[in-house]
């Protein structure tokens, strides 16, 4: 198991959207990417950022941390 399958098992659909639209934002306003890509690469996206956000993603080095609380079961407290 990649560390891409990984992190999707842990995040939800809303979190992974909320991730890419952050980084993304961050990227189209100048922040450096955390990915080494080639300009070959980067003409193949079309310098798009949410495509670049999601590769860094499937690479693991999404510089944004995901805090969630533990989820409590309530039937299990009764």
């Amino acid at each position: 198991m990649n560390s891409t399958e990984k992190n999707k098992e842990k995040i939800s659909k809303y979190e992974f959207a909320r991730l890419i639209g952050s980084r993304a934002l961050q990227i189209s306003n100048g922040a450096p990417f955390a990915l080494k890509l080639s300009d070959a690469d980067l003409a193949k996206i079309g310098y798009n950022p949410i495509e670049i956000a999601k590769k860094e993603f499937e690479a693991g080095v999404l510089p944004i941390v995901v805090f969630k609380k533990p989820v409590v079961n309530a039937a299990a407290k009764a």
